[in-house]
């Protein structure tokens, strides 16, 4: 089935998170029920890859100021009919920051994300008021990458904006708990925190 590499994902990191069994026993229930949970035009939502980016010496994460949505966050997006949900993450990460020399950090060599998350993302609407798409639920798994250092970055027709953020500088530039849960969980970090995901 090729539902099942992603369902083993979501079992090894409810292993790992099990205070977030809800929103695992949330994707799962898409994912287990919806044959087309890879597809954008899927309702009520779909299955979304991200990439929670760090400089090649874990001092640095990666955002993007997206166009749509007028926030800063990690790369990612749809999926479109690709199961192999890591490399849509990875893809989303190119296409958005020109990042090619990137490694997939993972754990006891089985791939476990570094996040989860289920978000409402609004209705699109044209100059004319028009309904373009319909409000639906992003349900983004999120992995963590890390980057070669002496890449150049290369903003996309989707950001304003592509930068790499200290810790600090983060904080500065969001509250979004989302976003804040994953620099907890992998870092940035100025301490001696450990990441989590190795």
């Amino acid at each position: 089935m090729h539902r099942q590499p992603l369902l083993g994902m979501l079992d090894r990191y409810a292993t790992r998170y099990p205070e977030e069994s809800s929103v695992v026993a949330r994707i799962r229930q898409l994912v287990e029920s919806t044959p087309a949970c890879f597809e954008r035009t899927c309702r009520p939502g779909h299955v979304t890859g991200s990439a929670w980016v760090l400089s090649h010496d874990r001092t640095r994460c990666l955002l993007v100021h997206h166009r749509k949505l007028g926030r800063w966050l990690q790369p990612g997006g749809h999926a479109d009919g690709e199961c192999q949900i890591e490399q849509v993450a990875l893809r989303e990460l190119q296409e958005e920051s020109g990042l090619a020399q990137v490694e997939l950090v993972g754990c006891n060599d089985e791939l476990v994300p570094l996040d989860v998350d289920v978000h409402r993302i609004p209705a699109r609407l044209d100059g004319a008021g028009n309904v373009v798409e319909t409000a639906h639920e992003h349900h983004d798994i999120r992995f963590l990458v890390l980057a070669a250092t002496g890449q150049e970055l290369v903003l996309s027709e989707e950001s304003h904006a592509v930068r790499w953020f200290t810790e600090q500088e983060l904080m500065s530039v969001t509250r979004e708990e989302s976003v804040l849960r994953m620099m907890r969980k992998g870092g940035p970090t100025t301490g001696t925190r450990e990441c989590t995901s190795q």
